[in-house]
């Protein structure tokens, strides 16, 4: 096992890092949080352009060939920037569905646009009870001649907004288990679909979708019917892989604005770095992302690799989650009052640290699938 960078990685890496550092800096993060939208569309044209959108695709749709390493290392550089926008969403949660589950012809007709950067997706997954679990899916899909009619709704869906596509999770029939979930490839102008955007401590873009009799043909559905809620588990586990590397990224950069301002305030004379307390706080610090770094990429690995990986990135989420919260909590006691601030920039990272947290499952759901795996 490798996980160290090869050198197309590398630069990777290194020309992401430069395009985000001049293309979306603090400001317009800020910008974007109070924009209706929420992502420029420039640079989103910009992103397509570079590549960044068909990375991890086949180039038989458009893509540049890429793996989930090549993405993990994007989606490090855009945590560490705090990117807004959809690319998550229409990336990670639905080209990579469809690209893994779906029809030829679905793979025809929706990836081509998601490697160009024309068709933006999202996955409308969790309800009433916010779970990752079987039980938590009611919404309804009711077979009606050659098609469905979906009644239900669903809350916290990213991007739903800006989205031309849905993959939904519906129940074809009644239970609540796995049994019955089937997973559909649905659009989100459809006729009976309304949406209501929610405020949200990270100030991304979710909204409550209702379907209120929503009629989608029979080839809309992803994989079998019935049988979706596997395809969701690896879409939850990729979806969960990735939210680590973004945390990764978003934690390496607090620790080194934190590194910086501890070499550049002077307290008593002297740099607050010269203090041993300060100095514990920043080796902690780098402590955790260290070890965020290696979780988050042997989670990513075994996936890229084929390789069962629920429990590796279960362990990931679980500690990257509350490690980036950690790092972000000793930061804001490094900077004291200024960084409570809304002018400062710590803020807007230890608000997304609370968000992230609890997205794709919150360390006590990742601790218990972890159990479970030990057989307890």
């Amino acid at each position: 096992m490798d996980l160290s960078l090869n050198e197309t990685q590398q630069m990777l890496k290194a020309s992401a890092a430069d395009f985000l550092r001049g293309e979306c800096p603090y400001s317009l993060v800020r910008e974007m949080e109070q924009d209706d939208t929420g992502y420029p569309p420039a640079l989103w044209s910009q992103m397509a352009q570079l590549g960044w959108t068909g990375l991890a695709f086949p180039e038989e749709h458009g893509g540049a060939g890429g793996g989930l390493m090549d993405l993990a290392v994007l989606l490090e550089e855009m945590g560490r920037a705090l990117l807004p926008g959809p690319f998550f969403s229409t990336v990670v949660l639905g080209g990579l569905t469809v690209l893994g589950e779906g029809t030829d012809s679905q793979k025809r007709d929706i990836l081509p646009g998601v490697c160009q950067g024309t068709t933006l997706m999202t996955l409308a997954l969790t309800e009433a009870d916010a779970s990752y679990r079987p039980e938590g899916i009611r919404l309804e899909a009711r077979r009606d001649g050659d098609g469905y009619v979906l009644n239900g709704a669903k809350l916290f869906v990213p991007d739903a907004h800006v989205s031309n596509f849905m993959v939904v999770a519906a129940r074809t029939s009644q239970g609540d288990d796995e049994r019955g979930i089937t997973t559909f490839l649905v659009p989100t102008g459809g006729q009976g679909i309304g949406m209501t955007p929610h405020r949200t401590l990270g100030a991304d873009k979710q909204s409550e979708v209702v379907f209120d009799g929503v009629r989608v043909p029979a080839e809309s559905v992803l994989g079998t019917e019935g049988e979706g809620w596997p395809a969701i588990q690896r879409a939850l586990d990729r979806a969960a892989a990735a939210r680590c590397m973004e945390m990764l990224g978003a934690a390496n950069a607090v620790l080194e604005m934190t590194v910086e301002y501890a070499k550049q305030r002077v307290q008593f004379g002297r740099p607050i770095g010269s203090f041993q307390a300060v100095q514990y706080h920043c080796a902690n610090m780098a402590i955790q992302v260290d070890s965020c770094r290696h979780m988050a990429y042997l989670a990513m690995w075994r996936l890229a690799e084929g390789l069962p990986a629920s429990t590796e990135v279960s362990m990931a989420k679980a500690w990257v989650s509350r490690a980036y919260r950690e790092v972000c909590a000793t930061a804001q006691q490094a900077h004291g009052a200024i960084g409570f601030t809304q002018d400062h920039n710590l803020q807007l990272y230890t608000r997304r640290a609370r968000a992230q947290e609890v997205t794709f499952g919150n360390t006590r759901h990742h601790k218990d699938l972890v159990g479970r795996s030990l057989g307890l």
